[in-house]
């Protein structure tokens, strides 16, 4: 019976399960999707999965969003016990290349290559378009100001624009060196990475402007970025992967920039001192852990990563899955990874198989991330 209840509640406060309380959801098959014997969402959207999100801490309990290259985006309950239960969805004409939500709860946004983005609220299951771009729309970010909230859209058109939700017009539109890659959103900062490797730190009090230009600390294309907070709780850096298996961690207003700031290698296969080539993989997304600050990174080899800035460690690393981990999120209490399994077209058309199935993976996190030093 207790054994039981460990397993209803995987994801609880109560959760009592350690590193084989998964292995009930396990796959018997000797494939190699799963190969970390985490729980599978049902239901999975048909497409690449290109975007996840979970719902802030004012919701309770978990739901998942997941954008899609199939159009659609969809929202999953997610339970104690590791259940998923498809809840609804809501379709673009273009694939849906970001999702995040409002600090209540109460909506959904979501950005897609049809140059538009809407707004999902999820009582009425209604989503109405509230922003409008000449290209796709790559990112989007709910802003919550003491004095104002809006959403902020990011597009290969080359802006940053501002909306208030009501207006079809929006609040304020601010020109990019380049094409909006990725950006990330913590008030009062944002930070955007752009192609030609344009960085650019926003401030986001009173209205957003710019703060400063950065030289990127990689040498190559921008593909994800994530920003961190420090010891109290606010945004003071952000770590920035790039296609060639790097991460830079770069903090905002460093005592020592040659010192803090730093870049390390991920995702790359067979270690440095062998005779063979090196394969190096794009870093397709990083999260921070909420309790913790420790990060996750997944990539185009089909592995996560989980590390530890500070102490310039690494935690852990997945066994490797058949196919590209395309995004990943941490839930609100940094109780539950989630991952998606899909191809990112990393290695062109030539590898596309439509046959095969996209997953998102839901993994314990409460203990994996932790720091070592404070076991």
């Amino acid at each position: 019976m207790n054994r039981f209840r460990a397993k209803m509640s995987l994801f609880g406060t109560t959760s009592g399960f350690g590193t084989g309380g998964s292995s009930m959801f396990g796959s018997t098959t000797t494939d190699n999707h799963n190969p970390m014997k985490d729980i599978e969402v049902t239901s999975s959207p048909d497409d690449s999965i290109g975007c996840l999100s979970f719902s802030p801490p004012t919701l309770p309990g978990n739901f998942l969003i997941a954008g899609s290259w199939a159009n659609d985006v969809r929202c999953w309950e997610v339970q104690d016990s590791g259940q998923t239960i498809p809840k609804a969805q809501q379709m673009h004409t273009g694939p849906v290349l970001d999702v995040c939500w409002s600090d209540d709860g109460s909506k959904v946004f979501t950005a897609s290559c049809d140059k538009t983005a809407k707004m999902w609220d999820l009582n009425s299951n209604q989503a109405i378009q509230i922003a409008q771009h000449d290209a796709p729309v790559k990112t989007i970010h709910w802003i919550k100001a003491p004095n104002y909230s809006c959403v902020m859209t990011g597009s290969w058109d080359k802006t940053l624009k501002f909306w208030d939700t009501r207006s079809s017009n929006p609040m304020m539109v601010l020109q990019l060196p380049e094409r909006c890659y990725c950006a990330d959103v913590i008030y009062p900062m944002a930070v955007v990475a752009t192609a030609e490797r344009g960085l650019i730190v926003y401030q986001l009090e009173n209205q957003p402007s710019e703060f400063r230009r950065i030289e990127s600390p990689l040498k190559h294309q921008h593909r994800c970025v994530a920003i961190f907070k420090d010891k109290q709780n606010k945004p003071t850096g952000f770590a920035l992967g790039s296609i060639e298996g790097r991460v830079a961690i770069h903090y905002i207003n460093p005592p020592n920039p040659a010192k803090d700031n730093f870049t390390f290698k991920c995702h790359r296969s067979n270690g440095t001192n062998t005779s063979a080539p090196q394969d190096i993989y794009v870093v397709n997304g990083i999260a921070f852990h909420p309790v913790h600050g420790t990060l996750a990174t997944v990539g185009s080899d089909g592995r996560f990563s989980f590390w530890d800035k500070d102490a310039r460690t690494k935690l852990k690393t997945s066994e490797q899955l058949d196919q590209p981990i395309s995004a990943c999120c941490f839930n609100h209490n940094g109780n539950i990874f989630a991952y998606a399994s899909s191809y990112d077209w990393s290695k062109g058309h030539e590898f596309y198989n439509p046959q095969k199935k996209n997953y998102i993976f839901l993994r314990n996190a409460a203990e994996e991330l932790k720091p070592r030093n404070k076991k």
